[in-house]
């Protein structure tokens, strides 16, 4: 009966041992972008820009020049499919909060492009 409980429990152990408990996320890492594929979003990102001024309920961001290539890179991953909507619109809204829905456009206006 000895044995049998003795089993059981280094069974049970060993169990424990094989689990990771770390948990650290793999942090994501993103292509730059090439100066041909620069080359073909640009226009794209024009054409979405130029959209929001027919959208009365658009408020334009006034994105600080610090941050102006942050958001060309975000906007360059979003349409590169490096992140999903969801992505860009968090990481947008995590930095200039009150614009869920100026994200939510401009990633539309990716979507119907691509």
């Amino acid at each position: 009966m000895k044995k049998r409980i003795f089993i059981a429990l280094i069974a049970a152990l060993s169990f424990t041992a094989c689990t990771n408990t770390s948990s650290v996320a793999p942090q994501q890492v993103y292509q730059a972008p090439t100066d041909a594929k620069m080359a073909k979003f640009k226009p794209v990102m024009t054409e979405v820009a130029l959209s929001t001024r027919n959208d009365p309920n658009y408020n334009k961001m006034t994105i600080k020049p610090a941050d102006k290539e942050w958001f060309q890179l975000l906007m360059y991953r979003l349409w590169d499919r490096q992140i999903t909507r969801t992505q860009f619109v968090t990481e947008g809204v995590s930095r200039y909060p009150g614009h869920t829905y100026e994200y939510n456009f401009i990633a539309n206006g990716f979507q119907k492009r691509s």
